[in-house]
């Protein structure tokens, strides 16, 4: 059978889901002997023993899509009887993850069972109170169980890096989580593993970073001492309103995040283009200084330091030239 022949056969005979199981794909009437061809063809590829995913699918996801299709992939091989957190909770609450690994995470009270262990499973064994996870109804009557939004940020402050667990933080509070709420759970925990960890990540919080990009941007400044920096500060200019992603107001410095490229979803129009540099130009009319970074600068934290502090010293001069400027 062709691939053609194949890809068709396998869309007519698709369930709704994204990730289907192999009980999933025969009881909907898709024999061994097809599902086999349509693996050796890539029409179907089987991301985890038991799951399966249409290759066009799959070749045209983002790789936190991917990621995040793992977890699916466990649920759906596994019959959806683990209950996900850390980072695959976060996923799975939409939480923007960078650089968190792909592992599916579970917690359990017990000993490791077959659904609960494998090469892509990591397993941890946790007190779980009353309120600590949820579980999701989804369209087919199956249930999902997942930690709720504030145990799975301190879930992923326990386990991560400081950058890590605060974008996933910071996009938590933007999506409602309660601050005062995660404070409480950790101080009531008996989990003393990463306690200490957990209770750093909570003070560098800030809702109002509203990427990935913005949050490691933020903490980068805060560990250079440059605390003067507020997250999306309103402006005025001559092109009409615009909102810095950082801004130091006294030294009239303004940081952007420029997140286009890998990490982006879009590419932008050359209106778009044209807009944002006649909104610079605004800018520096109205006397600030503006620094633009990416993904690829973030990762130089030496070099950067270096560059705001080249753009501080002159911000100084400029301001002995000609003294302050209206506010």
């Amino acid at each position: 059978m062709t691939p053609e022949k194949l890809r068709k056969l396998v869309d007519d005979h698709w369930p709704g889901n994204v990730v289907v199981s192999t009980a999933g794909l025969v009881a909907a009437g898709m024999e061994e002997r097809v599902l086999t061809s349509a693996v050796r063809s890539g029409v179907l590829l089987r991301i985890r023993r038991g799951a399966y995913v249409r290759g066009a699918v799959w070749n045209g996801l983002k790789p936190w899509d991917r990621d995040k299709l793992l977890v699916w992939a466990h649920y759906e091989s596994t019959g959806g009887v683990s209950l996900y957190s850390h980072v695959s909770a976060a996923r799975l609450h939409d939480c923007q993850v960078w650089d968190a690994g792909r592992l599916v995470h579970v917690t359990t009270g017990y000993a490791n069972s077959s659904t609960s262990s494998g090469p892509d499973v990591r397993t941890h064994r946790l007190p779980l109170a009353d309120g600590d996870h949820v579980a999701w109804l989804l369209k087919d009557g199956r249930q999902i169980r997942v930690t709720s939004l504030e145990r799975t940020v301190l879930d992923c402050a326990r386990i991560l890096p400081l950058e890590q667990a605060a974008i996933i933080g910071d996009h938590a509070l933007q999506k409602g989580a309660d601050l005062d709420q995660m404070c409480r759970l950790l101080a009531g925990s008996p989990i003393k593993r990463g306690a200490s960890r957990a209770a750093r990540m909570l003070e560098t919080l800030d809702g109002r970073s509203e990427s990935a990009g913005e949050t490691r941007t933020r903490l980068l400044l805060r560990s250079f001492g440059m605390l003067n920096f507020v997250p999306q500060v309103p402006l005025r200019t001559r092109n009409g309103k615009f909102r810095a992603d950082f801004a130091d107001p006294e030294r009239r410095i303004i940081v952007e995040f420029d997140g286009r490229g890998k990490y982006s979803d879009y590419r932008p129009t050359e209106e778009v283009l044209l807009a944002e540099r006649s909104r610079e130009s605004a800018l520096i009319e109205a006397g600030w200084l503006v620094l633009r970074l990416d993904w690829d600068q973030l990762a130089r934290p030496a070099e950067l330091r270096r560059r705001l502090l080249a753009m501080i010293e002159r911000s100084r001069r400029l301001a002995a030239i000609s003294g302050p400027p209206p506010q």
